[in-house]
């Protein structure tokens, strides 16, 4: 049974930082693609960074290209997500999600499994 389990969420002031991480099981982390999506409220799902089946970072969404770092630690089955300099436009539910098909996207659509969410609120 596949599960995600995302922690990590929470306040912060603007440029702060926060670390998020996904706890997964039931399927061997490096062999699947697996990434960060978020949801703002009024707008669709997008994703903030992915790594593909092969283990390269597929990309990082432009808002968050040189602040984001997503990292995966696979002897701890463990998907991170390092966010800096966040500013308040950051502000969502952010998901983890996994698949295992083979290819390089980061597209929300393609990904079958995901976490319950991690509610990241950027305010003073």
């Amino acid at each position: 049974q596949v599960q995600l389990v995302e922690s990590g969420g929470g306040l912060v002031q603007p440029g702060g930082s926060l670390r998020l991480s996904c706890k997964t099981s039931g399927f061997t982390l490096h062999d699947w693609a697996i990434g960060w999506f978020r949801q703002a409220p009024g707008k669709e799902r997008e994703g903030v960074a992915c790594i593909s089946s092969a283990g390269g970072v597929i990309d990082y969404a432009g808002s968050v290209k040189g602040r984001f770092t997503i990292s995966r630690d696979n002897a701890k089955n463990t998907l991170y997500l390092q966010m800096n300099s966040l500013k308040p436009e950051d502000t969502a539910v952010y998901y983890c999600a996994a698949d295992s098909f083979v290819g390089r996207s980061c597209q929300p659509s393609v990904y079958d499994y995901w976490g319950q969410g991690a509610q990241v609120t950027v305010s003073s």
